[in-house]
């Protein structure tokens, strides 16, 4: 009896779960994060932009 309602519970937190997973995602949280990860991409590229611009300086005194 007690294997059977655990069976039960566990069918249904897995039913639940996913529908979870297949829930859409709402296009405001969508969009926030893409806002969030164009504006992370912009300052790594600037970081790495310095770095090699670093690089061909000590590149450049080192031959010059």
């Amino acid at each position: 009896m007690e294997a059977d309602r655990s069976s039960t519970a566990i069918a249904r937190i897995e039913a639940a779960l996913a529908r979870i997973e297949a829930a859409p995602v709402k296009s405001g949280d969508a969009e926030a994060e893409l806002v969030a990860l164009r504006a992370r991409h912009a300052k790594l590229r600037t970081a790495v932009q310095g770095s090699l611009d670093e690089l061909d300086q000590l590149i450049g005194g080192a031959t010059g």
